[in-house]
């Protein structure tokens, strides 16, 4: 991934909007590391981690509005880029974790 993809600022929505896309269909895509993953993230979330996101983009679903998250939004600015580049609808979950867990929103652990 090149530098650009962090620069550049893709669609952003907060977590109210992200909680509303996400019952519309949306699919968030969780582009921590593992262990950050294993602690604590969105049930339903598909796990890419962010090193590993171009090579594996071909798992992530054509039709749906795409959602990356990381802890704070940096991240998953540059996934965001990332995937609008490879052609999905990807939007960044602004502040990510941190506004997630503010705004009360649910919380799994493990591998699931």
């Amino acid at each position: 991934m090149s530098l650009r993809h962090f620069f550049r600022r893709p669609p952003a929505v907060t977590v109210q909007q992200a909680m509303e896309l996400l019952e519309a269909g949306a699919l968030v895509v969780d582009v921590r590391r593992d262990q950050d993953w294993r602690r604590h993230h969105i049930p339903g979330a598909k796990h890419i981690p962010l090193d590993q996101l171009e090579e594996r983009a071909q798992e992530l679903p054509e039709d749906r509005l795409l959602i990356t998250f990381c802890t704070g939004g940096l991240l998953s600015t540059g996934a965001a880029n990332l995937l609008a580049d490879l052609g999905f609808d990807a939007i960044n979950m602004a502040r990510g974790l941190i506004d997630w867990r503010a705004a009360g929103g649910p919380l799994t652990s493990g591998t699931d």
